[in-house]
């Protein structure tokens, strides 16, 4: 009896606490104290924001405070790939996985405390004023990037069409270098390809996996076949993914039937992607390097695993996590890790990579595509 009456007095004081929050800072409490399952991190919370209002030496206002704090919660979880996304971040990440979008037309990553550029996308500004994929941020308008999150490095990039963003850079060499980069519209074609001079080679080149890639990979792929294709080679460098589906719709056309990709949720819940296709119809070759990652790596993944062709380059970035994005209103999300997943060999290439069959550096100075001149010899062989 003493301890029930004990506990309705506790019970009581934390009420008239809660209802003496809400009564200042308007209806949140309840709402907030149903989202947390916290009485005391409501409190809390709710406090803070009430002596901020009280207190602070400016203006300030409900809905900034509250985007804040979704923001530092989500920070909170301490994963790079998971971000708030506000209205600004959410139009370009429509757009970009839509197949265009604004900015200088580089994707970067993080390795450490380090900000590394996955790839700069070919015929855009960023390519075109000479970044290179491992290239490392160090420095945005002479600002350090060290302190900075994955959303700050971003937003300082990004600007108006015609504007100019300073760039310090560290190359794979160690020596630094200062770039300057005008803001543009990016152009972002997702597959291109031909049959290579005088064989019956066919290649495609996917610079980043969007909604449409899936279908215009097929069409190349079609129309390839119609001029004669015997062979192929598929050129996933400095491909920085994007859209998981795409990467194993193309999987799906390229190696036999079987698994793709397996998917493992927080839950140990496991789902398989499969492929249907009865046979592998001509020798294959895959060009890989440090920017091809993500659903670029689904894909060289399972041809690697299922032996469907040949990986000529250098070891891919390593990114083998799913995020899903979740709409808070019709403005702004969230875009959370939910998964990790495997190649058909049951392999985790998260933060280690795929290495490919043959390795080919290529230099700077090069005059010819080596890797591409690796791969056509490799499959002319095949094709004898």
């Amino acid at each position: 009896m003493f301890r029930k009456r004990r506990w309705q007095l506790a019970a009581c004081c934390l009420l008239t606490a809660l209802l003496t929050t809400a009564a200042v800072v308007g209806t949140e409490a309840v709402l907030l104290n149903r989202l947390t399952g916290s009485a005391s991190e409501s409190v809390r919370f709710l406090r803070t924001m009430n002596l901020l209002k009280r207190n602070y030496n400016g203006e300030v206002d409900n809905h900034q405070l509250f985007d804040g704090a979704i923001k530092g919660m989500v920070e909170a979880a301490g994963d790079p790939y998971t971000v708030y996304l506000n209205s600004k971040d959410f139009q370009q990440l429509s757009e970009m996985t839509g197949g265009s979008f604004g900015g200088i037309g580089i994707v970067f990553g993080k390795r450490g405390n380090d900000y590394v550029v996955i790839s700069a996308l070919e015929d855009n500004p960023g390519a075109k004023a000479g970044i290179k994929s491992g290239d490392i941020i160090t420095a945005i308008d002479g600002k350090p990037t060290r302190d900075m999150n994955m959303e700050q490095v971003a937003n300082k990039i990004r600007g108006k069409h015609g504007t100019v963003v300073k760039l310090e850079l560290k190359g794979k060499d160690g020596k630094l270098r200062t770039v300057s980069v005008e803001r543009g519209e990016i152009k972002n074609p997702s597959v291109g390809g031909q049959l290579l001079p005088d064989t019956k080679i066919g290649y495609i080149r996917i610079a980043v996996f969007n909604e449409n890639t899936g279908d215009d990979f097929a069409k190349k792929y079609a129309e390839l076949e119609k001029q004669g294709m015997q062979a192929l080679v598929l050129d996933l460098r400095s491909n920085p993914g994007g859209v998981f589906d795409a990467g194993v719709a193309v999987a799906g056309m390229l190696v036999p039937k079987g698994p793709i990709v397996s998917v493992v949720d927080k839950n140990g819940n496991k789902y398989e992607e499969t492929s249907s296709l009865e046979k592998v119809k001509y020798p294959l070759a895959v060009l890989v390097d440090h920017g091809s990652a993500s659903a670029a790596e689904i894909v060289a993944g399972a041809i690697k695993d299922t032996k469907s062709g040949k990986l000529f380059g250098t070891k891919t970035f390593g990114k083998g996590s799913v995020q899903s994005v979740y709409r808070l209103d019709s403005n702004t999300a969230v875009k959370i890790t939910v998964a990790k997943y495997y190649t058909p060999s049951g392999v985790s290439i998260h933060n280690v990579g795929i290495e490919p069959d043959v390795k080919v550096e290529l230099p700077e100075d090069a005059t010819i595509d080596v890797q591409l001149k690796a791969a056509e010899d490799y499959l002319l062989q095949q094709l004898q």
